[in-house]
């Protein structure tokens, strides 16, 4: 089976223009969210493929057609199921690619494989403060 989908978990803001964003660029897109109305936030222009449900039941997983993903993300808003569906999509479907959203840095020790990639908005928010920070400071320096 080729593994061509790019499956989103979760179409909160963020979920939603990482989707809209890959249908933009004609790739396989997909996603899931346990209510029908948090669609609203994808683009016009989504072309992708929706499918309503809990995305820890794994009747929901199949439906989504996570077997023939190649990427998921995954960014619902709690750490703990993020962390959950990731194992599954791991585990069970054997995706290659999986990045999850976490808010808790310290959650990290509960990842144990190499599929599994966190994104960390804690993180990137420092890091890019941190170089805007650097700009200033080397404008004001010249």
């Amino acid at each position: 089976m080729k593994r061509d989908k790019f499956i989103v978990i979760g179409c909160g803001r963020f979920g939603g223009q990482v989707a809209t964003e890959r249908s933009n660029e004609n790739l396989d897109v997909i996603i899931i969210d346990k209510y029908e109305d948090s669609f609203r936030k994808l683009h016009d222009n989504f072309e992708g493929f929706k499918e309503v449900g809990d995305a820890t039941q794994l009747d929901v997983l199949e439906r989504g057609r996570i077997s023939e993903a190649l990427n998921v993300l995954i960014c619902t808003n709690r750490d703990n199921v993020n962390i959950l569906i990731a194992n599954i999509c791991d585990k069970i479907f054997n995706v290659p690619n999986i990045y999850i959203r976490l808010m808790d840095t310290e959650k990290e020790a509960l990842i144990d494989s190499e599929n599994i990639k966190p994104i960390y908005p804690y993180k990137l928010s420092l890091e890019s403060f941190g170089n805007l920070f650097k700009d200033t400071i080397n404008e004001e320096e010249k």
